[in-house]
């Protein structure tokens, strides 16, 4: 999700694609290539996050196994935050 006039990019990352600290699992099944893939997956984020907030966005990463209301007012909690910081910026 995207809220491209204020540049807040928000990421909703699965726990076992993305390596949750909590939740993640390991594979019985080919687990060396699965530990490379979400390892990429998870350098792949960062190196987003870094390009984004080079470009003056911020970044918010939820995860999946958290409650859908915490994550939402989370979101909006940043996102008034932004609103309130880039309204007085421009007063100035």
């Amino acid at each position: 999700m995207a809220f491209t006039r204020l540049r807040v990019a928000v990421f909703v990352d699965g726990c076992y694609w993305h390596g949750c600290p909590l939740h993640a699992t390991q594979s019985k099944t080919n687990a060396d290539w699965w530990r490379s893939k979400i390892e990429a997956n998870r350098q792949r984020d960062a190196d987003t996050n870094r390009a984004l907030t080079e470009g003056s966005w911020l970044v918010i990463r939820i995860w999946e196994h958290q409650s859908p209301v915490e994550a939402a007012a989370e979101i909006e909690r940043i996102v008034a935050r932004r609103v309130n910081d880039i309204g007085a910026a421009s007063s100035r």
